[in-house]
């Protein structure tokens, strides 16, 4: 998954935030330096370079006019409001798990291939005190639920460390406490919802590990919805 924790500082997601006030979420906006930076109090070169760092880091887009420039908020840049909202709110409402609701998925088969490996192997055994099934069980996230998704970023990770071998480096991974609960009421509390540095999974894509095998141990079929429940590591 791509990582929602801002890449640039709070001055240029300052700049964002009144983007996003202005309409630039849902559409392109027309702006200029010269009015951004008066509505917050800034130099006019000051906004240019807070609008080129946004741009670097794909959290806007921009068209140039000949008085002013078109900005749009990227995907990118959505999630990381996304996140610092959650992050105001966890601090607000003392919020200590995250609820997730998704429908289980076919996986491609990598997952047992890389929760094998011996690299992250031993780290699981000694950070989340069990070795995995050799597999993972893989959600599609209902829209509200991806949406919530960016909470994830307010909890302490289990961090599993890269490593690597004589062929190649393996990047890390974040592993999140969870319970996991049927349809049928049925509960599973030594679960991790695990989220590696490095995936070709969408934001709607989920994948969970546990000591046993997931669909087995909940009787659970493609298709079927599950409830999630997950925690920060100091939880």
């Amino acid at each position: 998954m791509a990582s929602a924790t801002p890449a640039v500082g709070q001055d240029a997601i300052a700049t964002m935030r009144t983007l996003a006030r202005a309409g630039a979420l849902d559409a392109p906006v027309k702006v200029s330096c010269a009015g951004l930076a008066d509505r917050l109090d800034v130099s006019n070169q000051t906004i240019s370079r807070r609008l080129q760092l946004l741009e670097d880091h794909a959290y806007v887009t921009r068209e140039l006019a000949s008085d002013g420039q078109w900005v749009t908020i990227t995907e990118d840049g959505r999630r990381v409001l996304r996140t610092e909202y959650e992050r105001y709110r966890r601090i607000f409402e003392d919020a200590e798990t995250v609820e997730l609701h998704g429908e289980v998925t076919g996986g491609m088969g990598e997952g047992k291939h890389y929760i094998t490996l011996s690299g992250y192997a031993t780290q699981f055994v000694d950070r989340l005190g069990y070795e995995p099934f050799p597999g993972t069980l893989n959600l599609t996230l209902e829209r509200d639920s991806i949406r919530r998704r960016a909470q994830l970023d307010t909890l302490d990770p289990i961090l599993i460390d890269d490593w690597e071998d004589e062929n190649r480096t393996y990047g890390p991974a974040s592993c999140y406490p969870a319970t996991v609960e049927s349809t049928s009421g049925e509960q599973y509390d030594t679960a991790h919802v695990i989220v590696p540095e490095r995936t070709h999974h969408d934001e709607d894509n989920l994948e969970l590990i546990a000591p046993e095998k997931l669909r087995d141990v909940l009787s659970l079929a493609d298709g079927d919805r599950i409830a999630i429940a997950i925690a920060g590591a100091d939880s």
